[in-house]
């Protein structure tokens, strides 16, 4: 096989849909080196027709296993030119990786270690004009009252370095602060002021100058912190348009924390109510940058609500660094609902599909290790207007 560029894609069976990055990339000639703890013959056939070749380890998390896999390519096809998962749970795997590899393309082990600090982030909110919640770091009972005294209450907590809402609590007083602390947290936490608001993300494909080449708006009513704590139906969309308030924040991070070549999805607070030091009502405030796309099937809802293909802009990113699929006029609502296998519901999946009809993009059930947040079946849906997004979510969560 002649000299081509070589890009290794860890697990990329996970989630389902993630088969199309790679097929975009293989139709423009790269060699999609696939490594995965799912047997070959259990992945999805149109993975397998996007792949040069795949190599299976029982885990992902033995490293050896995994080092061995990326060495095996290397010495086959040559030096690796790519190493991603685009993946929360894989970072730093694939930071380590390209590491080891020197393989210069994406972040490598110290800068996704500080791209995934929430202590880090701070500063870097700072230097790109971004207003964010005060924190402290959890050392100490004493100095989180002192931290209390000065924010007030309710304030969260949140591992240092996590992923979604694991681990993450609000809390409401002083009882709840020392009963959090006793013992104290086995992985590093911080602790922040309460910001009241919803939860919005600002979502960009990079080029290798910090330019975005896509951008999306998400909207998240109620924080997934409270989707998973209290077992919440989720439901949240993407806009047809980016606020303009929030492009701008949301470019001037991607330059402060020096993010490029990769597809992005920075979180954001919108104010609820006015706060000292943060904004007015309706003002953005950081809350966290995450260095991959935003999960489950929402790069197929952006496509939806875009008219779009985001995994080729995504593929002409990596192989030219410049976007080449034309810009679409149409835009809509994308509006995910999602349902609990706990819950009973006023209305049947048949009712659902004959009152929504063509509305409905995708359906089906969501996987167990996403579940809690995501909901065990979900419907994805397209419509012009916040009224028709907001009556399908209540037609399709409405409780018997």
């Amino acid at each position: 096989m002649e000299a081509g560029v070589n890009f290794v894609f860890v697990s990329p069976q996970f989630p389902s849909g993630y088969w199309q990055f790679c097929d975009r990339l293989g139709r423009q000639g790269v060699r999609v080196l696939g490594i995965g703890d799912t047997p070959y013959d259990q992945l999805d056939q149109r993975l397998r027709d996007s792949l040069a070749e795949y190599y299976y380890t029982p885990s992902l998390e033995n490293y050896d296993a995994v080092f061995r896999a990326v060495a095996f390519f290397s010495y086959k096809y040559g030096k690796v030119d790519w190493i991603e998962s685009n993946n929360e749970y894989w970072l730093e795997l694939d930071a380590r990786l390209r590491t080891d590899f020197n393989v210069t393309t994406g972040p490598g082990v110290e800068e996704v270690a500080r791209l995934r600090s929430k202590a880090c982030m701070k500063p870097l909110y700072a230097a790109a004009g971004i207003p964010s919640a005060r924190q402290e770091r959890v050392t100490t009972l004493a100095a989180a009252r002192r931290f209390s005294l000065e924010v007030g209450f309710p304030l969260f907590a949140k591992p240092e370095v996590g992923m979604g809402a694991d681990g993450a609590r609000k809390i409401c007083d002083e009882a709840e602060l020392a009963a959090f602390l006793s013992p104290a947290p086995q992985r590093p936490y911080v602790i922040e002021e309460f910001v009241p608001g919803d939860i919005v993300s600002y979502d960009a494909i990079l080029d290798s100058h910090s330019n975005p080449l896509f951008e999306n708006m998400e909207e998240f009513p109620p924080s997934m912190a409270d989707v998973a704590e209290r077992s919440l139906d989720l439901a949240y969309w993407c806009r047809p348009k980016v606020d303009p308030r929030l492009r701008s924040l949301g470019r001037a991070a991607a330059v402060s924390f020096g993010l490029r070549s990769r597809f992005v999805h920075m979180e954001f607070f919108r104010l609820s109510q006015s706060r000292p030091g943060l904004g007015e009502t309706g003002d953005y405030v950081g809350l966290e940058v995450n260095v991959r796309p935003p999960g489950g099937h929402t790069p197929d809802m952006m496509d939806f609500a875009h008219s779009t293909d985001v995994y080729q802009i995504w593929a002409d990113m990596v192989c030219h660094d410049r976007r080449l699929v034309p810009r679409s006029a149409r835009a809509s609502y994308c509006v995910y609902a999602g349902r609990r296998k706990g819950h009973r519901y006023a209305h049947s999946d048949g009712e659902i599909r004959a009152r929504f009809g063509d509305a409905i993009r995708m359906s089906g059930p969501v996987p167990s290790a996403i579940a809690d947040e995501m909901c065990d079946y979900s419907y994805t849906a397209t419509f012009q207007t916040a009224r028709e997004r907001d009556a399908f979510v209540r037609y399709v969560q409405r409780l018997a």
